[in-house]
């Protein structure tokens, strides 16, 4: 007889609700998180280049300089790629940033005949990440934080942390890429809860769901979290289901990721 093939069940993810509650844990242990004055939109953009591989503090520095030096975009689109090296210099790599910003400035200029990109926030979400991503460079996150941190719209903007978070906690499969999971997660969390889920799964990734050795004990959400047990021993996750009460890791107010500091 003709053996029988057994598909694998592929695991369950989270629900709607399940998210939600995290998003609420989180926040309550983390926030209130508030939402602070933001650049414009194209200054969004160009602060996310500046922000690849560095700190925010660098990132800051760089963008800060590069202002001073030439006081708005439109003067940065024309300027020689050796002057807009110079001026972002302390956010390093500045040998592939100075040109990728003159190329996505010009670029945005060639399209729109201006620097203004207010004109997303009247697009359909997915209509306004397209128009984006067209631009050299500009990928699904960097496209999210413009369109969520500058123009308040609903766009997921994942990094690092919140994509490891999101794995862990089953919120999306383990196989998801990172581009996709933007669009799974755009449909699984409200529109109105966007902001809150960035700042909340980011603070967690960063101060306790680590890359490695993550603070499971300490968990605000290991109860909900089906991949604590690969990181954790018998008898101390029975020790923490006995516990009703624990003292958590984390800390409150923690600062919102992508800022621009003044």
């Amino acid at each position: 007889m003709p053996k029988t093939t057994v598909k694998k069940r592929t695991p369950r993810t989270k629900s709607k609700a399940d998210i939600a509650r995290t998003i609420d844990m989180m926040t309550a242990q983390y926030g209130p998180f508030e939402h602070e004055p933001r650049l414009p939109p194209t200054d969004e953009m160009v602060f996310t280049i500046l922000s690849q591989h560095t700190s925010d503090i660098n990132s800051s520095r760089a963008y800060r300089r590069l202002m001073e030096r030439f006081v708005t975009l439109d003067e940065v689109a024309a300027a020689a790629i050796p002057e807009i090296e110079t001026a972002i210099a302390p956010g390093g790599l500045a040998k592939i940033k100075a040109p990728r910003i003159k190329e996505v400035l010009n670029r945005v200029l060639e399209l729109n005949g201006s620097l203004d990109l207010s004109f997303l926030r009247e697009m359909p979400l997915n209509d306004a990440k397209a128009w984006l991503r067209q631009l050299p460079g500009i990928g699904p996150k960097s496209a999210g934080i413009v369109l969520s941190f500058s123009l308040g719209m609903p766009a997921m903007a994942i990094d690092t942390h919140i994509y490891r978070v999101s794995q862990r906690l089953g919120v999306i499969g383990s196989k998801v890429s990172v581009d996709k999971a933007h669009d799974i997660l755009e449909e699984k969390v409200e529109p109105e809860e966007v902001f809150n889920f960035h700042v909340s799964y980011i603070n967690h990734g960063r101060q306790v769901c680590r890359a490695q050795r993550p603070l499971c004990p300490e968990c605000v959400v290991g109860g909900l979290c089906p991949s604590r047990n690969k990181f954790i021993s018998k008898a101390d996750l029975a020790t923490l289901a006995a516990q009703e009460e624990q003292d958590l890791a984390g800390t409150r107010g923690a600062p919102i990721p992508h800022v621009p500091q003044s």
